[in-house]
């Protein structure tokens, strides 16, 4: 029996070509990168849904071809940090436990600037998540529609107009601040 290096067996698997990978209902605890990493080149659809995983998936954004990221029932919490990956444009992740949804979006407008679809299902703030991510065509399985983006902007302009002079009051205060411990510093002395 021939013994297959590693380079070998990652040219075997990249021959295959896989477009599709499902780790579905596996009771997965961790991403199994050895394998997924293997399709780097290839892989377009990565379906990791219905386990346990809660891990921040830093190492997927290898994956340069990957469009489509399915993560539905798993553990991810609104502090998910995901990398980088201008590739994905189709994103499912209903039945987390997503319960910071500005903190969320934010990081998905953020990591995946060409995001169309996404599946957040039962997310109560529809008109938030259509005036936080431009460009989404499709949200819970229903077409963004133009008088929503409307009205997403109606709503949502002077909640950021007041977020905006809100974290400007933070910062001179913080600055005041910063000063305040320095003066006194400098009287202690």
């Amino acid at each position: 029996m021939e013994l297959q290096t590693a380079a070998e067996n990652k040219q075997v698997n990249q021959a295959l070509g896989f477009h599709w990978l499902s780790f579905a209902y596996q009771g997965l605890t961790e991403i199994p990168y050895d394998s997924i990493l293997m399709q780097t080149d290839t892989l377009k659809v990565l379906d990791l849904s219905y386990n346990i995983l809660d891990e921040n998936p830093a190492l997927l954004g290898r994956l340069e071809k990957l469009s489509t990221l399915i993560l539905d029932s798993n553990n991810y919490t609104s502090h998910v940090k995901f990398p980088y990956m201008p590739s994905i444009t189709a994103m499912c992740i209903n039945k987390n436990k997503i319960n910071n949804l500005p903190v969320f979006v934010e990081e998905i407008w953020r990591k995946f600037p060409n995001i169309k679809l996404a599946i957040f299902s039962g997310c109560a703030g529809r008109l938030y998540v259509i005036s936080q991510i431009p460009g989404l065509e499709i949200l819970d399985d229903t077409e963004v529609l133009e008088k929503e983006r409307v009205q997403a902007r109606k709503t949502y302009r002077l909640q950021q107009s007041s977020l905006s002079s809100r974290k400007k009051k933070d910062e001179s205060s913080r600055k005041h601040t910063h000063m305040q411990r320095k003066v006194n510093t400098i009287i202690r002395q």
